[in-house]
């Protein structure tokens, strides 16, 4: 053994003057020479260097970690190699640190090649170990947060999104209120279901958010949180912007004090409310007005269109509402138009509605907005009927096609129906009468139709062009595809998640996909890396956001990782 440890001294004393006898290793060729030009630039555009490192730590939306999609990159590689950036010069660490810790973000698996090489590493490690299993990835990365948020007060500072899945957030409740407890800057944090439920469980959770975080700007209600939402009234987040309630039972009145007390509201979700009707718009003494808003959803209220009205008489609250949501209400398609007569500044509205009898034989005002940009229009037959050769559902949609083709959205740019033959139609003139001596009236403005049947579960895009004046027939463009394969089918989330178009087309345009090449025992390269290479042996990045980082396009072998194109696989063949 004293041969062995004298033999390894002797080798390690080699290299040591190896090292220090030859100026290649000094100084090595790779290492940048001249004036460092980074120390001129300002904080600012260092943050939005950094931002386009790690896209996802700009991200301002209220919405949880299942709904907030990485389409191109992986979020766990991006947070790696944003750290790494804290770690190259000491001006950096204040621009990158603060970015790093703005919107957290914990996901469970990484979405690259790398998590199928940990995975494996994990279970070499747990056949090794003769210890109780570890715990997962993502309640390890949370417990290490709560001691860097503890020990750093710069970064506690920085926090303002803290979203974790949903697995975790539900057994780690106690490690969130912990993390909670530091953070005061906090804006939006994804909760287990037992905060929104009143639950008993997860009351120390829900008391430190309420006395630590004053700047929360979302917040849900769940049946069994009446107290909790009587509470809002105490002025405990003042800030709140998002409002959303389901199930809950309370009193028109104390939902009108709840409201009014938050000055800053500016979106009100009301789902599965009985008491929520036409009297809660109402004015009353002793009592704040319904608030102005931005955003109004009301599913299954009994509010009518008399309410409603009755809403938009303000001024101040005409003005402000922009966006509209409404579905199975009182308010059926014959009031449609004297809503968007009075919504004079909408911009979005979505209606969806059940109907068994077709529309009235009298005439019917016209569905009319100038400033309207996006309708959803999705009626639905409430029974069965596709045996009947007119079904209810096509006279409200030749109602709407009415309105379309007499000009009455100028600004209309997307439409949403359930109708599949409704793009075609819309090229169609009505027949005219024959007592009219004037043309029927026809389709006059660009449409970007989806449409989407009975028993469909995607929207299909259709691009509507009208004729010109020139007297061109009109055309239409994508519509539905022959064949249609979902990624989440057998493919990964880097062939474009799980709203994918057809690769194969009825417009002539087609062609295969690529399988990724791997070369086997050999460690994958981060695919969220805006350095390293991509699915296909080593190419940059394509992401839009990383464009930048692209000095040139990849070269034609690239594609197919180093083989010919003969050579390569495709899911065709």
């Amino acid at each position: 053994m004293k041969h062995f440890k004298s033999s390894t001294k002797l080798r390690q004393k080699e290299k040591e003057k190896e090292l220090q006898t030859s100026p290649k290793q000094r100084q090595p060729t790779w290492y940048p020479t001249g004036p460092d030009y980074t120390s001129r630039l300002d904080k600012e555009i260092l943050k939005r260097i950094f931002a386009l490192v790690c896209p996802h730590s700009r991200d301002k939306s209220h919405k949880p970690l299942e709904e907030t999609y990485i389409v191109d990159g992986c979020s766990v590689c991006d947070l790696r190699d944003l750290s790494n950036c804290c770690l190259v010069k000491r001006s950096w660490y204040g621009p990158a640190a603060g970015l790093l810790y703005y919107n957290i973000r914990i996901d469970a698996v990484h979405f690259c090649e790398l998590e199928a090489y940990f995975q494996e590493q994990r279970e070499r490690k747990s056949r090794r170990s003769r210890h109780a299993e570890a715990p997962d990835p993502p309640t390890l990365r949370l417990q290490l947060l709560q001691r860097t948020l503890k020990e750093s007060e710069f970064l506690w500072q920085s926090v303002t999104f803290l979203k974790t899945p949903y697995m975790t957030r539900e057994t780690c409740q106690a490690e969130l209120a912990r993390c909670v407890s530091v953070v005061p800057n906090l804006q939006y944090i994804d909760l287990p279901d037992g905060c929104y439920s009143g639950d008993s469980l997860s009351s120390t959770l829900t008391n430190e958010l309420m006395s630590r975080c004053r700047h929360i700007r979302q917040m849900k209600y769940r049946a069994g949180a009446e107290r909790n939402f009587e509470q809002l009234e105490r002025g405990h987040w003042p800030e709140l912007q998002i409002l959303d309630i389901s199930g809950i039972h309370v009193e028109p009145a104390v939902f009108r004090q709840v409201v009014g007390s938050l000055r800053y509201l500016k979106e009100l979700l009301v789902t599965e409310a009985d008491w929520f009707g036409d009297q809660v718009f109402h004015s009353a003494p002793g009592i704040p007005h319904f608030p102005a808003l931005s955003k109004l959803t009301l599913k299954h209220v009994p509010v009518s269109i008399d309410g409603l009205l009755h809403f938009l008489n303000d001024g101040v609250a005409r003005g402000n509402l922009t966006h509209l949501t409404i579905s199975g209400t009182h308010i059926r398609v014959p009031d449609l138009h004297k809503l968007l007569k009075r919504a004079s500044d909408l911009v979005y509205l979505n209606y969806t509605d059940s109907v068994s009898m077709s529309l009235p034989i009298d005439p019917i005002a016209p569905l009319q907005s100038i400033s309207l940009r996006t309708l959803h229009y999705e009626i639905t037959s409430a029974s069965d009927n596709s045996q009947s050769l007119h079904p209810p559902t096509a006279s409200y949609y030749t109602y709407l096609q009415n309105s379309l083709q007499n000009g009455f959205f100028p600004g209309l740019r997307s439409i949403y129906v359930r109708d599949s033959d409704f793009p075609a139609r819309l090229l169609l003139a009505p027949p005219a009468p024959a007592f009219k001596a004037a043309p029927a009236p026809r389709l006059t403005q660009p449409l970007e139709v989806y449409t989407k049947g009975q028993s469909e579960m995607e929207w299909v895009y259709t691009s509507v062009i009208p004729s010109d004046t020139a007297g061109r027939r009109g055309s239409m463009s994508g519509g539905r595809p022959i064949s249609q394969y979902e990624a989440e089918k057998g493919l990964g989330s880097q062939w474009g998640g799980s709203s994918r178009r057809s690769t194969m087309v009825g417009n002539g345009f087609g062609g295969f996909l690529v399988v990724p090449d791997m070369d086997d025992g050999a460690r994958p390269s981060s695919r969220g890396s805006a350095f390293g290479g991509s699915v296909f042996g080593g190419s940059p990045a394509t992401s839009p956001m990383r464009s930048e980082f692209n000095l040139r396009p990849p070269e034609r072998s690239s594609l197919f990782g180093g083989k010919s194109k003969r050579d390569s696989r495709d899911l065709w063949r």
